[in-house]
């Protein structure tokens, strides 16, 4: 137990928690207007069932593959939709253990699970949520940050590490595009590409994210609000690329087919740009044919192997300044849709979180 840090017995756990519901399926953006907070009993400590953890949510992530389940049919193969008037699963979250019947995990335990968007969450510690990655998990935070693992050493660097894997990226020698380079797994994605040899191109939607991705994750960088993907591309890559790690779909998929050199590779990670409006396709679909191109779909979830070699290694970059991390940070539960606006219309860098505690 850390000094000076208060774990509450079960006397003071008897309270009234809240917790998010979906009470409407947005079309369009997404607004306050589709959620409301609940309020919840939590149960008596004393009164847990064998293999139950009572657990005091202190960070919940914001991703942008949630809103894929804010809808009334989820995408075939993915996560299921959010149900409507209950609360969120399959959502991270970290969070102090209150109370236990479950081996292995005590009171001032700090953890990860899978269900967030809410203050307190009752979890079975064998269940296996999130193809094994949102299951209940002691983390060591002895020299990280808990939230850490929201990000850079949980699904986020997850997702950034295991895409680079599929197309062969993690031996370095080639020239890199990562699109939404200023959010929470392309920001990763490109250090990562950076630290391990290739030289990286980011794109993001302002000057400000520009800048960052320069000055800070040290890649080479252009605003696609302010240069066509084509002429950026053309002006950083004359020669063309040959991974694309690609976060938006749309126009920068068909941008990065036309830049991919012959044999080229695309790790196919999210299509952000139609989330919230008509999916379109690229028009030039037929170079994946001419150019002998690669397209590898993927989520980070179902490479679980590559969690410890990650954490390892994005651990050391970390703690050696080789990899910068970068985080927005909402506080209260009732923010989290707010959080979830803005990181959809591109207002936040690096790691959305909801700080609940």
């Amino acid at each position: 137990m850390v000094a000076g840090v208060h774990h509450p017995g079960p006397e003071e756990i008897g309270m009234e928690s809240h917790a998010l519901h979906v009470i409407a399926y947005p079309e369009g953006e997404v607004g306050a207007e589709h959620f409301a907070v609940v309020p919840v009993e939590l149960p008596d400590p004393d009164r847990l069932a064998d293999g139950e953890v009572l657990v005091r949510n202190t960070w919940t992530s914001v991703d942008p593959g949630m809103r894929l389940r804010l809808r009334a049919a989820a995408p075939e193969g993915y996560f299921t939709s959010f149900p409507l008037h209950q609360p969120l699963d399959g959502v991270l979250s970290v969070g102090e253990v209150l109370a236990s019947r479950a081996p292995g995990f005590a009171p001032g335990d700090t953890v990860w699970h899978s269900l967030g968007w809410r203050e307190h969450a009752v979890v079975r510690a064998e269940d296996v949520a999130m193809n094994g990655v949102g299951t209940l998990r002691r983390l060591d935070v002895r020299d990280r940050e808990p939230q850490w693992f929201l990000g850079a050493l949980g699904p986020m660097g997850l997702t950034a590490y295991s895409g680079l894997a599929v197309v062969d990226g993690l031996d370095g020698g080639g020239v890199v595009w990562v699109s939404a380079g200023a959010g929470a797994v392309g920001s990763l994605a490109a250090q990562i590409a950076r630290n391990v040899g290739h030289r990286v191109i980011a794109t993001a939607g302002s000057p400000a994210k520009v800048d960052w991705l320069r000055d800070e994750a040290g890649v080479d960088a252009f605003s696609y609000r302010h240069e066509s993907l084509r002429d950026g591309l053309r002006r950083l890559a004359p020669d063309g690329i040959d991974i694309y790690f690609d976060n938006v779909g749309g126009d920068h998929l068909e941008a990065a087919l036309e830049a991919l050199r012959m044999h080229g590779r695309i790790a196919l990670c999210g299509t952000v740009s139609d989330y919230e409006s008509e999916p379109r396709g690229p028009r030039n679909i037929f170079l994946t044919t001419a150019k002998h191109l690669t397209l590898a779909g993927f989520r980070g979830s179902l490479h679980l192997d590559l969690l410890d070699e990650m954490q390892q290694r994005v651990g050391a970059w970390l703690r050696d300044g080789a990899l910068v991390y970068r985080e927005t940070v909402y506080d209260g539960l009732a923010s989290a849709p707010r959080a979830m606006a803005d990181m959809l219309a591109g207002r936040t860098t690096g790691k959305t979180l909801v700080r609940l505690a």
